[in-house]
């Protein structure tokens, strides 16, 4: 197993977070927790969890091998930084965990 973790500066997190979610559910499956402001996106070969608060978004990607890791970090950075292109390029320093 392969996992990162990246926590983004933003206070638009959640509004992010939603916007993900609702454009990768119309393929993927998606969870949404409103309540909590968490998420889970599942992915053919990974699994993204992310979750926000009022200045940040973490996002945690869990794969079975490190190309597959590295290929959906790149993934979730790129629609991230499509839905913040007022802030973008977001800064994501993807850490090993």
């Amino acid at each position: 197993m392969a996992t990162s973790t990246t926590t983004v500066p933003t206070e638009n997190g959640w509004k992010y977070l939603q916007q993900l979610c609702k454009h990768w559910a119309h393929k993927l499956d998606v969870e949404l927790d409103e309540q909590n402001h968490k998420a889970v996106v599942k992915f053919p070969e990974a699994t993204a969890s992310m979750q926000s608060d009022s200045s940040s978004l973490t996002v945690r990607i869990d794969t079975k091998d490190a190309a597959e890791l590295e290929t959906y970090q790149g993934v979730v950075a790129s629609h991230l930084d499509r839905f913040a292109f007022r802030e973008a390029p977001l800064p994501f320093d993807w850490k090993a965990a």
